[in-house]
């Protein structure tokens, strides 16, 4: 079978003793994997076929291109082939560690991966051939701790993965001290590019153009704001040591410099500690769109770009979709960023993958290096399905001293072979809500078949039904990349494998990269980093909730009730409570979907069963007619917790999977139909309401996430206005300002600055809220 995409079968159940516990001789494939990952080479190839080999991939299609590993077969006799890699420590988590882990095994390395305490039931933790602990949740930034492991256990290399200690010069320094290949580059490389004000000393030297800008080591308010008022506003601040969109800020007049600079360097110093606060300050450019080369270098002096990415598509100076190659892009300007990335690389004496970050102005065409990372990208995978490489082999390989195994013009041809591709980050985030960070339990997380055996879709993840998404890491939860013969026929896969793709048990941004995908902006290429600001009332347009959704909700539902007292659907009555029929029920549903027309709407449903797998439905809502749906055949099928639902209406057959949540006295639904989700809450009875005395605190302010108390911008007492500051939180390491939802009075402040709240933690409560808390 043709097999022409990146893929790894990741484990989904603890392993011990370095064995799987799961049999692999059982016919039952994983739940979750990320497509079995490039065929092994052969063993010992024959002169004849060594001669053969780069014709024969000159040769091959687009859709026939396989994406191989590096041929072992490169080295001449005249060359002696240097020592193999034998044994890695992967110092990182979640997918990337498990990307890492698979190329290691194929090429025979002995991974050791490593976990906290936060993770210590994670996928990553059982993928390695031995996994050990580093204790609390910042363990993965201990890096004397990680060296001490490697030295204990006769490691020979350590492969850092990206962010933590991946672009720590200092840390590099110490692997070299102590004998451990480090896969990455030099620690002087490392440092260079690692400061952003040497590193655009060095480009200038290298006749690498830079934004205009100050990079110097004055760093008082008034002189940095002297310094902006000469380049002009608006500006850009951000860290000397910044990366991930951390302590940046762009400022668009002089009144708001000297806010947006404090909070700028307290964010940056939470993310990269002390000397985060030194702040550069460069032109800010309108309409940029941010475009990006992959390079590698080996230690023989060899320098290759293995083509751009455009990560122009952006929400908090964070990426949210990647492809190659960038769309409406001259072949003049193409050639001319992969040569400044050469030059970039080999003027700080590069070894291993780097990419060169460029902003491209769509003004004037121009662009500017911005900054270079010194790690394997979060988006690499995207170089690799347009290249047909394994980018975790080659850093392997040239760790070990190897040569480049493909010269500038065979990389191009294979680029050019290949089509397009395109990276989507699933996050845990609420895009309705400012894309505020989300963690928590992923009650039920599944790629489904029709995407999932697309050999041109690959999903990257380390999560799956059960996990955890931490509010101590990062909240990406997986990425998905798909290849097409061009970006149009792209784009239509990548919304396919996004409407197959199931998440539940908190925020994500799938919904919304389905909206992109859909986005005739997008899909003409009109790309700039202000993309989503600039479409924001196209992409966060309301949807109505079609009437069949509430009846396919309504009949899982009430299957899934039957069943957990031990009844079978069949021929069962569903009458009890809220009717005087015995064979009716209702039900109340309210709309907590954020792109729905009319979030918070209230909706019954009354079903009735008239048959063996027989209903009818009533839809009744607000200001419309009744709809019924009659003679329903509907056949659940319930395993675990989702239930599939297969119905035929008289106009049309409807496949839907509901996923209960239940919380307390609240359930939460999740319905997917049509390749759409729509978010519901299961309303109990008036009657229940009274008996709990329950209440809904309509004016107060909760925490949407767990988080920190960094400030409280009011006083109790204070008159507000609807959407001023009320008070400043951090999660996952980004600060987001919880605004006022309404005009009034601050009764109360619940919690001090330091104090750490859970979700749906009240953090203000006004006047009116306050005196019902207190007669109640």
């Amino acid at each position: 079978m043709r097999r022409s995409a990146l893929s790894i079968n990741y484990p989904v159940e603890p392993r011990q003793g370095g064995r799987s516990l799961i049999n692999s001789s059982s016919s039952a494939s994983p739940e979750f994997h990320f497509f079995d990952f490039l065929p092994s080479p052969p063993a010992s190839p024959s002169p004849a076929s060594c001669s053969l080999v780069r014709p024969a991939m000159r040769s091959l299609r687009a859709n026939r291109l396989s994406l191989r590993p590096v041929p072992r077969f490169l080295f001449t006799s005249s060359a002696p082939k240097p020592a193999a890699l034998s044994s890695v420590l992967i110092a990182n988590r979640g997918e990337i560690a498990i990307r890492i882990n698979k190329t290691a095994e194929r090429m025979g390395i002995k991974a050791t991966t490593v976990y906290t305490d936060v993770d210590a039931n994670s996928w990553h933790a059982s993928s390695g051939f031995q996994s050990f602990g580093l204790g609390p949740a910042n363990g993965y930034l201990d890096g004397e701790k990680i060296i001490a492991l490697a030295k204990k256990h006769g490691i020979q290399a350590l492969h850092p993965g990206y962010g933590f200690l991946s672009e720590n010069y200092k840390f590099v320094e110490r692997c070299e001290e102590e004998g451990i290949v480090f896969v990455g580059p030099p620690a002087t490389a490392m440092a260079d590019m690692g400061n952003k004000a040497r590193s655009k000393e060095i480009m200038n030297a290298a006749n690498v153009p830079c934004v205009p800008g100050y990079h110097g080591s004055e760093q008082g308010e008034a002189e940095l704001l002297a310094y902006a008022k000469e380049i002009t506003f608006p500006v850009l601040l951000k860290s000397v040591r910044g990366g991930g969109g951390k302590g940046m800020r762009i400022v668009m007049k002089e009144d708001e410099f000297l806010t947006q600079l404090k909070s700028a360097r307290a964010e940056a110093k939470a993310s990269f500690g002390d000397g985060g606060e030194v702040m550069l300050v460069e032109k800010y450019i309108v309409r940029p769109r941010h475009v990006e080369v992959q390079v590698f270098a080996d230690k023989h002096g060899n320098t290759v770009a293995l083509g751009e990415r455009d990560c122009s598509v952006q929400r908090r100076h964070q990426k949210v979709l990647e492809e190659s190659p960038a769309p409406d892009l001259d072949e003049v300007t193409r050639q001319d960023l992969w040569d400044k990335a050469r030059k970039a690389a080999e003027a700080v004496g590069y070894v291993g993958a780097g990419t060169v970050e460029f902003i491209l102005d769509k003004d004037s065409g121009k662009f500017y290096f911005m900054e270079m990372n010194t790690r394997l990208q979060v988006e690499h995978p995207v170089t690799e399905m347009v290249t047909g490489l394994d980018l975790v082999e080659w850093q392997f390989r040239i760790a070990a001293g190897e040569k480049l195994p493909l010269t500038q013009a065979e990389v191009e041809e294979q680029i050019n072979q290949r089509g397009a591709a395109i990276e989507a980050r699933i996050y845990a985030e609420n895009p309705e809500k400012g894309f505020m960070p989300d963690s928590g339990k992923l009650v039920h997380a599944v790629l489904l078949d029709a995407a999932k055996n697309d050999p041109d879709i690959r999903l990257d993840w380390g999560f799956g039904s059960g996990s955890v998404v931490s509010e101590a890491y990062d909240g990406m939860i997986a990425k998905l990349i798909v290849r097409g013969d061009d970006r149009e026929t792209t784009i239509a896969k990548l919304a396919s494998a996004l409407r197959n793709f199931e998440i539940v048990g908190l925020s994500t941004n799938v919904e919304f990269l389905k909206r992109m995908c859909e986005s005739e902006a997008f899909i003409a290429g009109d790309v700039e980093t202000g993309f989503i600001d600039k479409w924001r009332e196209e992409l966060f347009k309301p949807r109505r909730i079609n009437n069949e959704v509430f009846a396919q909700a309504a009949l899982g539902v009430l299957s899934n009730q039957l069943q957990s007292i031990g009844s079978s659907p069949h021929g069962q009555s569903l009458g009890f409570g809220n009717t005087n029929s015995t064979s009716e029920r209702k039900l109340a549903f309210k709309v907590l979907d954020g792109y729905s027309d009319k979030e918070g709407e209230v909706v019954e449903a009354a079903v009735s069963q008239t048959g063996h797998n027989l209903y009818s439905v009533t839809i009744s809502r607000k200001g419309e007619e009744p709809q019924l749906f009659s003679s329903i055949i509907s056949e659940p099928t319930i395993e675990g917790e989702v239930i599939k639902l297969k119905s035929r209406l008289p106009a049309e057959r409807i496949e839907s999977t509901v996923v209960p949540q239940e919380n307390g006295t609240e359930t939460k639904l999740a319905i997917f139909q049509h390749g759409l989700k729509t978010d519901l809450a299961l309303l109990p009875p008036s009657w229940y309401e009274k008996a709990l005395g329950l209440k809904e605190m309509t004016a107060s302010v909760a925490a949407p996430m767990p988080c920190k108390i960094l400030k409280n911008e009011v006083t109790e007492g204070q008159t507000v206005k609807k959407g001023e500051p009320l008070v400043v939180i951090e999660s996952m390491k980004m600060e987001t300002v919880i605004r006022s939802p309404q005009d009034g009075v601050i009764k109360k402040l619940a919690h001090k600055e330091g104090d750490i709240c859970k979700a749906g933690t009240v953090l203000v409560l006004f006047e009116e809220d306050a005196s019902k808390e207190e007669s109640s």
